[in-house]
């Protein structure tokens, strides 16, 4: 009974020898052997074969020569090693005729890889940013990270920025007021990381040395596809170009600013989105905020209006012209 107690106490492996265990094996040596009884504290000694049982004496234990110890320790070891690259010489073998058979292909058959699954999508990313020698394009809308994920961005921005790469990161102007966004982006601040922030984001975008780059497949972020087809990568570039071109940058003021017919910068973004008939959910993620916050500013631009329903203040907002002013295709008389 004493026995099956103790051995609770000792989880560990013949790598890792308790302190208890070594001391007794290290007497055992010395003296020659040791008295059953006394390794009673240790049960580990017996499991790992570092003592057998004294031919003379039933009440006493002899030591097994490390040298013997270690050498049937580390037989199933070699044994497995040499079975693992038995393995790897046959898949080697197996793959070898396709190779040739890739090499003659045209790159468009790689140019897409869908990938399922947090683990997958998070491997081709951590593959791409290890390769990444230049400079690295992100857009992240905004909303909650866990933090297992800002660890995990950390983790992943780090060795670019300690290799030199540069990064430009777009955010929504919503993240000027998360702390967590904040404290993150004061982790490298540096000349090589710029981040800026826009009104409106639709979907994340990572692009690396503008030849491989990963969006969304899914609403979820289950899925994602992994792009290297050139024209792809070119336009996504252009496209990032085009946002962060309009963007503010993070280190500026506040951009949610009243302008002069009384109506907020943010308010003018929601007011777009609800004459292109989006529902408050989608306003929501497009703009980087809680639907909460949301509706409340949609209430505000209703007062500020004369809106009394939601029906009418999409009329309003089509006959104020608010809207104008963001469109360089109407002139003065609202004709194109």
């Amino acid at each position: 009974m004493g026995i099956k107690e103790t051995r609770a106490t000792h989880p560990h492996t013949v790598a890792k020898l308790c302190e208890e265990g070594g001391r007794l094996y290290a007497n055992a040596l010395r003296t020659g052997r040791i008295a059953r009884a006394d390794v009673e504290p240790a049960p580990c000694l017996m499991e790992f074969a570092l003592l057998h049982p004294d031919p003379d004496d039933a009440n006493w234990l002899r030591p097994v020569s490390p040298s013997v110890a270690l050498a049937q320790r580390l037989n199933p070891i070699e044994h497995e090693i040499t079975e693992r690259r038995r393995l790897s010489i046959e898949l080697a073998d197996a793959f070898e005729p396709f190779m040739a058979l890739t090499a003659q292909t045209t790159t468009s058959t790689h140019s897409i890889t869908v990938l399922e699954g947090n683990d997958r999508i998070n491997a081709a990313l951590d593959l791409a940013t290890a390769q990444c020698q230049h400079e690295m394009l992100t857009v992240q809308p905004s909303g909650h990270r866990p933090e297992r994920s800002l660890v995990q961005g950390l983790e992943r921005d780090r060795p670019l920025v300690e290799r030199g790469v540069s990064i430009r990161t777009l955010y929504q102007h919503t993240a000027r007021y998360s702390p967590e966004k904040l404290a993150y982006t004061d982790q490298f601040a540096n000349g090589k990381v710029e981040y800026r922030t826009i009104d409106e984001l639709v979907e994340r975008l990572i692009i690396c040395d503008e030849t491989v780059a990963f969006i969304p497949a899914r609403d979820d972020q289950k899925v994602a596809l992994e792009l290297r087809h050139p024209g792809l990568v070119s336009y996504l570039v252009k496209v990032f170009e085009f946002m962060w071109a309009r963007a503010v940058p993070l280190s500026t003021g506040a951009p949610y600013e009243t302008a002069p017919d009384g109506i907020t910068d943010i308010q003018h973004s929601i007011a777009k989105l609800l004459i292109e008939g989006h529902v408050d959910e989608a306003i929501a993620r497009r703009l980087g905020m809680n639907v909460r916050t949301c509706r409340a500013h949609i209430a505000k631009l209703a007062t500020a209006l004369g809106s009394g329903s939601r029906a009418q203040l999409g009329f309003l907002i089509a006959q104020s012209g608010i809207l104008n002013q963001d469109d360089p295709t109407q002139g003065g008389d609202g004709t194109a």
